[in-house]
């Protein structure tokens, strides 16, 4: 799994490649408590190259979501494909971002 971030004026892109199972979300949570110091302007979860995601990789969404609520930004989860569009109808995530294609 890995995770490549840049930022560009107050919009932060944190590209995911790769799948988000256990083992790499305990890699990456490293990545996602960094996204959090950004969480007050707009982050994007670029998913254009996530494969599968997991309960434990659905906790750092969610976890930076309420990051950005907190400080009054918000997350946009970009580009999913069927897969994880079914896991996050089913969650109720679909309710909780915005996603765009």
């Amino acid at each position: 799994m890995e995770v490549k971030i840049n930022t560009q004026d107050s919009v932060t892109t944190a590209q995911l490649i790769g799948r988000l199972d256990t083992p790499a979300s305990q890699e990456i949570s490293g990545d996602f408590d960094n996204l959090t110091q950004f969480a007050a302007g707009t982050v994007i979860l670029d998913c254009t190259q996530l494969q599968y995601i997991s309960s434990s990789g659905l906790r750092l969404f969610l976890s930076l979501r309420k990051a950005a609520a907190s400080k009054g930004g918000k997350v946009i989860v970009k580009a999913i494909n069927n897969e994880i569009r079914s896991v996050f109808m089913m969650t109720g995530f679909l309710n909780l971002f915005e996603i765009q294609d």
